[in-house]
């Protein structure tokens, strides 16, 4: 499908004269700025579009989410949603404007308002898990470019269906796996990958404690507030009684919509194991889950609170994921040393191993902006993102597999190895485990 942007620049190529004014070519000319959608506006929403907005990457024509506005995501004084978005937008533009580019913004509550549109060229999808396949597929297929945050998929099932749609529509999508664009994290990841300290024995991720409390058993539910579209937000969910800790931030605490600190954290840290092993698009062979803890049942959060899984891969590298403190987010152990890194820093068994390495960069260049901007990049060249469909899938597979194995841990208890065919994407022999990766969704959604 071609674009109207598309369409302009491919009018403009048969028409235009041989000698064209360095103001249609210019990186800012309109004819070469992408017209940009964010959908989902909440906790991390907001963050990118701040960012997004920081770094002018592009013109963003519309913001969209369920909830009009309201205080109370992450941290109670955070006050986000549609409204807040478009005033971010409308602020960035006015300052702008003096430059003589004035920019519409328009808020709507519904997704398809937004997909319908031809002068979007590109959407940033920022919503609850269970919704990004949807979101993700109707925007490929209307012929939008994607940027879809991580966990990339809400179920193994998910994926082939993702991948599938950017290969037959011929769009990118980014998977907002941005430590692919940290310089630390690339540092490391290479230095493993090109065997600078031998071959990888062991590699040891670490997911964080849950950071939310849950209302304890006996909960109630809550009147839903006037601004906020529940029905919506639920979407292909099963149908559950509103509280406001089952929504914004909190969401990832629920099976029914997220996969608890598995699928937050450790869709970076086992991404980054994956990326330094040299198996962006591979998976492992066998996975147990050691030990999981949950909340006492009738909790409205149903996630594991503390896990460790140990996974083999076909190489015979040995992969352990566990709750801890995620400051050591990755560790690499070769033959010849190890390597660590993490929002503490990085490390290593001999000094000269990470001699070089460069800071994090903050402000305009921090990870979070160089990944959109690698998106906008490849949305204009038409190039592989650093975080493209394929890897995304496997990433978030593995993290779907340790939430199996976490979720049959209070029946089965430890040493139940199940065995993954990553060829064919089942466990071998395991009806119970098979029947956790897909995920049953309501109509009008499945």
């Amino acid at each position: 499908m071609t674009s109207r942007r598309q369409f302009l620049q491919q009018s403009l190529a048969v028409a235009a004269p041989l000698i064209v004014s360095p103001a249609v070519l210019g990186a800012d000319s309109p004819g070469n700025r992408i017209n940009v959608a964010f959908i989902g506006t909440g906790n991390q929403g907001m963050g990118l579009l701040k960012r997004f907005l920081a770094r002018d990457l592009g013109n963003v024509l519309a913001v969209c989410d369920v909830n009009e506005g309201s205080f109370g995501y992450k941290e109670p004084e955070h006050f986000y949603g549609r409204i807040p978005a478009k005033k971010m937008v409308d602020d960035a533009m006015a300052k702008k404007a003096k430059g003589g580019r004035s920019i519409r913004c328009d808020a709507v509550s519904d997704f398809r308002e937004v997909l319908d549109r031809d002068d979007i060229d590109a959407v940033v999808v920022v919503v609850p898990d269970h919704w990004h396949r949807i979101i993700t597929v109707m925007a490929l297929e209307a012929g939008k470019d994607v940027y879809c945050e991580k966990p990339l998929t809400f179920s193994v099932a998910d994926g082939r269906l993702m991948i599938d749609a950017v290969r037959k529509n011929h769009r990118i999508l980014q998977t907002g796996s941005h430590e692919r664009s940290n310089p630390v994290s690339q540092f490391v990841c290479q230095a493993a990958r090109a065997g600078k300290i031998g071959r990888i024995k062991r590699m040891v991720t670490k997911v964080g404690f849950n950071n939310k409390i849950s209302p304890p058993p006996g909960w109630k539910p809550m009147p839903v507030p006037s601004k906020f579209d529940y029905r919506s937000w639920l979407g292909p969910a099963p149908d559950a009684p509103y509280h406001q800790d089952r929504c914004l931030y909190r969401f990832r605490f629920h099976y029914d919509y997220s996969g608890g600190q598995i699928t937050n954290f450790g869709a970076h840290c086992n991404d980054m194991a994956h990326w330094g092993m040299g198996l962006d698009t591979g998976g492992p062979t066998e996975i147990e889950c050691q030990n999981a803890s949950f909340l006492p049942a009738g909790s409205l959060f149903n996630t594991a609170t503390q896990t460790r899984f140990r996974c083999l891969y076909p190489n015979g590298v040995e992969l352990v994921c566990e709750s801890g403190s995620e400051q050591v987010q990755t560790r690499f152990e070769g033959t010849d040393g190890w390597l660590q890194t993490g929002y503490d820093g990085t490390s290593a068994s001999d000094p000269e191993l990470i001699a070089g390495c460069p800071q994090k960069p903050r402000g305009i260049d921090d990870p979070h902006s160089s990944h959109l901007a690698n998106f906008i990049d490849c949305v204009k060249s038409r190039a592989e993102p650093r975080a493209p469909v394929e890897t995304g899938h496997a990433s978030a597979v593995l993290c779907h597999l340790a939430n199996a194995m976490i979720r049959l841990f209070p029946e089965t208890g430890p040493h139940r190895i199940a065995k993954w065919d990553a060829a064919n994407e089942v466990f071998v022999n395991d009806d119970a485990a098979n029947k956790m990766l897909d995920r049953e969704q309501r109509d009008p959604w499945s």
